[in-house]
């Protein structure tokens, strides 16, 4: 494996997490060797200083993008310097950066490496009309990328290069609907999935950008996406530059 394969970028998209953000970052600089970059998506608070203090490089945004936004903007950046793998790792600790290595490690089999919170591993509580969707859009992953997925609106996933440049040419901004949409997108381009079992932690400070409510709203209309996203063409897969 090459240099470059071997230079890992977390990318962790932060919007108002001052109070979370620190703490992330330090606990995934004692995980491993790990580069870190905070994407600032137009905080009003001080994120940006905390994360620049805890030892991550920061990329600003001027204003909120939402997780897709700022994900492509991470992704943008792991291309530009030359990373062979990123992982997403949200702000709020609710993934544990003990994890990285474990799902860093399914990129050995596939391009993309899901960290899934319902695969018999941590005790996440979802329920009701949102936890019927997450089966919904589960199955009808799983059948387009022909693999048992169990989590496919986990943000703790990880890319190798050809995954990268998928993600610069492709990423949503929708709200979960980013995480669906790119999947199949990348599906469609040719890469291939897995995911690795993952427990899901409560989110250290604060509260989430989306209540219950808001979070089944997106998920449902995260179904009309994906139904968009299967019915797209596919496109050749796009291998890394050299």
């Amino acid at each position: 494996m090459s240099e470059s394969a071997e230079r890992v970028l977390v990318i962790v998209p932060a919007w108002n997490e001052e109070n979370n953000v620190g703490a992330t970052v330090r606990s995934i600089r004692a995980a491993g060797p790990y580069d870190i970059a905070v994407v600032d998506d137009g905080s009003t608070d001080s994120t940006a200083e905390a994360a620049r203090a805890a030892g991550a490089v920061v990329l600003t945004l001027p204003f909120n993008l939402g997780v897709g936004g700022a994900m492509r903007t991470g992704f943008t950046y792991a291309r530009r310097h030359g990373y062979g793998r990123a992982i997403q790792v949200d702000a709020d600790g609710q993934h544990n950066p003990a994890d990285i290595a474990r799902v860093l490690d399914g990129l050995d089999r596939a391009d993309i490496s899901i960290g899934a919170r319902f695969a018999d591993v941590g005790d996440y509580p979802v329920k009701g009309p949102r936890r019927w969707a997450m089966v919904v859009l589960a199955k009808v992953v799983s059948n387009v990328a022909n693999t048992r997925l169990t989590d496919v609106t986990s943000g703790f996933r990880a890319a190798n290069g050809a995954a990268i440049e998928q993600y610069v040419r492709y990423y949503p901004a929708e709200y979960l609907g980013d995480t669906i949409d790119s999947l199949v997108a990348a599906v469609h381009s040719g890469l291939r999935v897995t995911q690795v079992p993952v427990a899901m932690r409560p989110r250290a400070a604060g509260r989430p950008s989306q209540n219950a409510w808001g979070s089944t709203v997106y998920l449902l209309r995260s179904v009309f996406a994906l139904a968009l996203a299967v019915l797209r063409p596919r496109r050749r897969r796009t291998e890394p530059p050299a």
